[in-house]
């Protein structure tokens, strides 16, 4: 695997590599010594996945909060999306500010998505498959949901969702929200 870190801090591009052969590829996904030998602590407690039947679906931004924080390493399996994630860290220097890629099952991308970061993508092909392997248990009374539009993270979307929840679509603005 081979990982490049993004702009915000601790979080990563993970390429696998595949190896090739007339009967298809074969690709390791996860490596616990080559993540913390790029400095991340990540152990998997859960595994996720999430079917989209139709593009322009998206799903976000999400997370939970402490002492429940997940971090989470988000692939394609097919279809595709286009994954966002920012960090929600008041003390970083990042704070707010967001980093987006898109994954494919053809690119071989995952993302790393660090404790403390919201996270959520929007399909860009109908039947789009995502697996999260998580560090956390899904506690309901931890979720938390920010907004796919709020202008204090003007994410950079490709297009407006065509389905998106009524509970993402109503969040409040990040920001006002956190400071009552």
């Amino acid at each position: 695997m081979k990982f490049y870190p993004t702009p915000l801090e601790g979080s990563f591009v993970i390429e696998t590599e595949p190896r090739v052969d007339d009967r298809g590829f074969f690709a390791r996904t996860f490596c616990k010594k080559e993540f913390l030998d790029h400095g991340v602590d990540f152990s998997i407690v859960q595994c996720n996945s999430s079917y989209n039947r139709s593009k322009g679906t998206l799903r976000g931004l999400h997370y939970q909060s402490v002492p429940r924080q997940e971090a989470k390493c988000v692939i394609c399996l097919q279809g595709a999306i286009y994954d966002v994630m920012v960090d929600l860290r008041p003390e970083s220097a990042t704070y707010c500010r967001n980093f987006c890629a898109e994954l494919t099952p053809d690119n071989h991308k995952m993302l790393y998505v660090p404790r403390g970061f919201a996270h959520g993508y929007l399909t860009l092909k109908d039947d789009s498959v995502i697996m999260y392997f998580v560090s956390e248990y899904y506690v309901p009374e931890f979720e938390r949901r920010a907004r796919w539009n709020d202008p204090a993270f003007a994410i950079p979307w490709p297009s407006e969702p065509e389905v998106i929840s009524k509970r993402d679509a109503l969040c409040p603005d990040f920001l006002k929200a956190s400071t009552r």
